[in-house]
C-alpha cells in the first residue's frame, strides 16, 4: 500500500510539472502573438489594409475613417499602429514637427473636378462666384487650390469653399447646394453615370508633382520600439497591393460589398492607381508638393522631405 501512495505522489508531481510547463508554453505563445490596428478609408483605392490578414501571421484589426486628418490624429494618440493618410496631411504633420514616417505608398490619381451637368461652367475660370465642396487636408484640397490659382481665382474672395464629406458631395451637387466639388473616386464617376454631374477636368499637377495621393504612415516610436511589427505590416501591404493589381476583381468585389455599385467601381477604376513603391521621383514629387502647399498658404515652412520617409522596410519587404 505504501508503494502505491509513493506512486501516486510521484504521478502527482509529474502532472503538476507538466501543467506548469504547459502554462509556461501557453504564456510564451501569447507573448509571441502580435496584434496590429490599422486605419484606412472605405473607398476602393484605400481598401488594401482589409487584405493584410491574408498575408500576415498576426491578428489585424482594420478601423475605417472618413478623413485623413482623423487617421493621423488617431495614430499619434496610439489608437493605431499604422494608417493610411494623404501626402498633404503627412506634409502638414511633418511641418508641425509631428513624429510620423511614410513607409509605403497607397494610391495615386483618383481625383476629378465635377460640376453640375446642366451648368454653364466650361472652364475653371467660370467657377468665379460659385460654391465648391472640398475636404480640408486632402490631396483634392491642394488640387482644388491649384486649379483656382491657375485660373486666376482667389479662394477667399472669388469662390465660396464649403467643407462637405466625400459621401455627401454628390447629393449636395444634385440638390443645388453646391456648384462643384473636387473629390476622389468613385464619386466623380457616379455623378456622371447618374446624370447630375460632368467632369470639368482631372486636375493633376504637371510632371514636377505627378499623381501622388496617399501613403501608409507609422510613428517614430513604433519604428524604434516595434520594428518587427512595422516590417510585418509593410510586407503584408506590398503583397496585398500586388495581389489587388494582379486580380482587380478581388478588391472591386470587396468595395462593392461595402455598398458601392460594382459597375460604377469598374468605370472609376480607370482613374485609380494602386501602389506601394516609393522611389526618388516619388520623394521629389512630394518635395515639389510641399513647396506648392507653402505657396498656397497651407504650411508655413517646407519640412525636411527626405526625413519624412523611412524606406528601410520596403527595402526588406518579403
Amino acid at each position: 500500500m505504501r508503494s502505491f501512495y509513493k506512486w501516486v505522489a510521484r504521478l502527482s508531481c509529474v502532472l503538476l510539472l507538466a501543467t506548469a510547463l504547459t502554462g509556461c508554453a501557453s504564456q510564451e505563445g501569447k507573448q509571441e502573438t502580435m496584434h496590429a490596428t490599422v486605419g484606412t478609408w472605405k473607398t476602393a483605392q484605400t481598401l488594401t489594409p482589409y487584405f493584410y490578414q491574408d498575408y500576415a501571421d498576426m491578428a489585424i484589426e482594420v478601423k475605417p475613417f472618413t478623413n485623413p486628418g482623423d487617421q493621423k490624429t488617431a495614430l499619434l494618440a496610439g489608437s493605431l499602429d499604422m494608417t493610411g493618410t494623404t501626402i498633404p496631411t503627412a506634409i502638414q504633420a511633418a511641418a508641425a514637427g509631428e513624429p510620423i514616417k511614410i513607409v509605403a505608398s497607397l494610391c495615386n490619381k483618383c481625383s476629378a473636378l465635377v460640376v453640375a451637368a446642366d451648368s454653364d461652367i466650361q472652364t475653371a475660370a467660370d467657377l468665379k462666384g460659385k460654391t465648391i465642396a472640398y475636404v480640408p487636408g486632402t490631396m483634392h484640397h491642394v488640387l482644388l487650390l491649384n486649379v483656382l490659382e491657375r485660373a486666376g481665382l482667389d479662394p477667399d474672395t472669388d469662390v465660396k469653399l464649403v467643407r462637405v464629406d466625400f459621401f455627401d458631395m454628390g447629393q449636395a451637387l444634385a440638390g443645388g447646394q453646391i456648384d462643384a466639388f473636387l473629390s476622389g473616386e468613385p464619386y466623380p464617376t457616379q455623378a456622371v453615370q447618374d446624370g447630375y454631374g460632368r467632369i470639368l477636368e482631372y486636375p493633376y499637377f504637371d510632371d514636377s508633382i505627378g499623381t501622388i495621393n496617399a501613403a501608409m504612415i507609422v510613428t517614430e516610436d513604433t519604428i524604434e520600439q516595434r520594428p518587427e511589427l512595422v516590417q510585418k505590416l509593410v510586407d503584408a501591404h506590398v503583397q496585398a497591393t500586388q495581389n489587388m493589381i494582379d486580380h482587380p476583381d478581388d478588391w472591386l468585389d470587396l468595395a462593392a460589398s461595402m455598398g458601392t455599385d460594382r459597375e460604377l467601381l469598374t468605370a472609376s477604376a480607370d482613374n485609380i492607381e494602386l501602389c506601394w513603391q516609393i522611389d526618388e521621383a516619388y520623394i521629389e514629387h512630394t518635395e515639389r508638393l510641399a513647396e506648392q502647399m507653402q505657396a498656397l498658404g497651407l504650411i508655413d515652412t517646407v519640412p525636411d522631405i527626405q526625413d519624412m520617409f523611412d524606406l528601410s522596410f520596403l527595402e526588406h519587404a518579403a
